[in-house]
């Protein structure tokens, strides 16, 4: 899966324009943080923002972030998805937990290595297992419990087709 099919369907759950009160990120428009908008310099009202920023912004801070490239192709989604929705940090780790390997948060030539030696689905099923665990545990589960959990069972499906 290249960017641009990885973007397509993450935009299908971001969605466009929230501001839910047990939401930490608060106001954001197709999934982007205001706080993150910011940072990459937009200036106007959230429900203004591109779809066309936005995308540059899932690029830079998110597929780059995780060497998306780099991984199998069965494996970027998941890893992307994740770290969209819990950070790039969280999500290598995930990733290296899931082909057991030094949980460091970075994608070195040791992790790349790892995951090229791994079988792809299995990798991307335990990715998503190991985030489904830890997204039961968060204190806003019972606001969006259910939406993640539709999320991951997607990805499921996608990985192992």
């Amino acid at each position: 899966m290249k960017f641009d099919q990885a973007y397509d369907l993450l935009i299908k759950h971001e969605g466009g324009y929230s501001n839910h009160p047990d939401d930490k990120g608060g106001a954001t428009m197709w999934g982007v943080t205001e706080a993150v908008a910011r940072q990459n310099g937009y200036t106007g009202a959230m429900k203004d923002l591109t779809q066309p920023f936005a995308k540059i912004i899932y690029r830079k801070l998110y597929w780059d972030a995780v060497s998306a490239d780099q991984l199998p192709e069965e494996v970027r989604y998941s890893v992307f998805d994740a770290a969209v929705n819990s950070g790039t940090g969280r999500a290598i780790k995930w990733l290296q937990q899931a082909v057991n390997e030094k949980q460091d948060g970075v994608i070195g030539s040791m992790t790349l290595r790892a995951v090229r030696q791994a079988i792809p689905v299995v990798t991307a099923a335990r990715i998503n297992a190991i985030r489904l665990t830890f997204m039961t545990t968060l204190p806003n589960w019972p606001a969006f419990g259910k939406g993640w959990a539709r999320r991951i069972a997607s990805n499921l499906t996608g990985s192992l087709v």
